[in-house]
């Protein structure tokens, strides 16, 4: 599904962000990717949600070559894809339940079809009370909640996050991971930025692809489990 070929990136006037970088996850895999601050992670979530485009080198999604993708394709791949950012990026002026259902309504579905759904995926991450609030009385955790929220609601087919748990206590960071394990059981490929290594020796399965100096290594899953 996810195919990188010696990718570059220079921002302009600068340096090289990522050099290099070679990666390929087969539909259905979870990876988990880490290294220190500023060493380029969200860059490269970027370039996989065509926020970016590569300086030099390949990339493949679901199977085709987007390194020259025409704009007016970029909304037909980005609807594949589901994006939890680190700064949120919910909308002001919608309520939670809104913010929740962008996707959705976006795509055409009547709400009707889809409000039972999501007032039960808002209550399983702890915003059932939350349903009618907006985003400027939300705490940071409870924003970040409803960022991911709206990001699997559409059940994409690769789920790219950048730092989901930075902002939740210990015990509901766990339980958002049970929620990505079983959504990558039921065919989600993910690729998940942390810097909790707790969380990702938790994860059964998962390879980790870690960034220093603008390079990517990997290290093959190991065995574990989540309690």
């Amino acid at each position: 599904m996810i195919r990188l070929e010696n990718v570059g990136l220079r921002y302009p006037g600068g340096p090289e962000v990522l050099r290099d970088v070679t990666i390929r996850l087969h539909e259905g895999e979870m990876a988990f990717l880490t290294g220190p601050s500023g060493a380029g992670k969200t860059t490269l979530l970027r370039l996989l949600y065509l926020g970016l485009r590569p300086t030099r080198g390949l990339i493949r999604l679901f199977g085709e070559d987007v390194t020259r993708l025409p704009r007016q394709r970029l909304p037909e791949f980005r609807r594949r894809i589901g994006v939890i950012f680190q700064d949120f990026r919910l909308l002001d002026h919608l309520t939670t339940f809104e913010n929740v259902a962008l996707p959705l309504y976006v795509a055409g579905q009547k709400p009707a079809k889809y409000r039972n759904d999501i007032v039960e995926l808002l209550e399983w991450v702890g915003l059932g009370d939350r349903i009618n609030a907006y985003p400027e009385v939300l705490s940071a955790g409870e924003r970040q909640r409803a960022a991911i929220a709206r990001a699997i609601v559409a059940r994409p087919q690769l789920l790219l996050a950048d730092e989901p748990t930075g902002n939740v206590d210990p015990q509901l960071a766990r339980r958002l991971l049970r929620l990505f394990v079983e959504l990558n059981r039921l065919g989600t490929t993910m690729v998940i930025a942390t810097h909790d290594a707790q969380l990702i020796a938790a994860t059964p399965g998962a390879r980790v692809m870690t960034i220093s100096d603008g390079r990517v290594s990997i290290t093959p899953p190991a065995e574990a489990s989540i309690s």
